[in-house]
């Protein structure tokens, strides 16, 4: 065997090593993430209302949200909301009016702590949903990457022959 030829097998056999080693780790950790996420919105006790939904989330009538897509689903629910009672305006925009009114407007003020409060509810599930789509990015790349580190492997093998 070549003296390249023999450092192409050690290089591809470690690298492979610590690709095999690392991407289950990655995949567990990923797993871990989802756990987490699902336990702190099963805490949360959010569930679709029984009626009343839009079609597109009437699959969703009655049920626990557990997952970054229900967590979603509901954030658009909340953002809905949001738009009716305000008016179809946003936080920033009630703020505007409450301000160009002098800041002493009691209708403007319950709006604007409604739009605030609704809007930070949204953003918090939008979170859940966004770290659920992470997870679901690293347990892909976790077998990603041990697929490569077994191919490296193999291919390093194959060279020793």
């Amino acid at each position: 065997m070549s003296v390249v030829r023999g450092a192409a097998r050690a290089l591809l056999g470690a690298a492979g090593a610590a690709m095999v080693t690392a991407g289950p780790v990655m995949a567990a950790r990923g797993i871990q993430a989802r756990g987490e996420i699902r336990a702190e919105l099963r805490r949360q006790d959010i569930t679709f209302p029984g009626k009343g939904l839009p079609a597109e989330l009437a699959p969703h009538h009655g049920r626990t949200v557990l997952t970054g897509p229900q967590a979603r689903a509901y954030a658009e629910v909340i953002g809905r909301n949001v738009l009716t009672a305000t008016g179809g305006r946003t936080y920033a925009q009630v703020s505007a009016d409450l301000f160009a009114a002098g800041g002493a407007d009691e209708k403007l003020e319950e709006l604007r702590r409604t739009a605030f409060t609704g809007q930070m509810l949204r953003a918090s599930l939008l979170n859940a949903y966004q770290a659920w789509q992470l997870s679901t990015l690293v347990v892909g790349l976790g077998g990603l990457l041990t697929a490569t580190g077994a191919a490296l492997l193999a291919t390093g093998a194959t060279l020793a022959e």
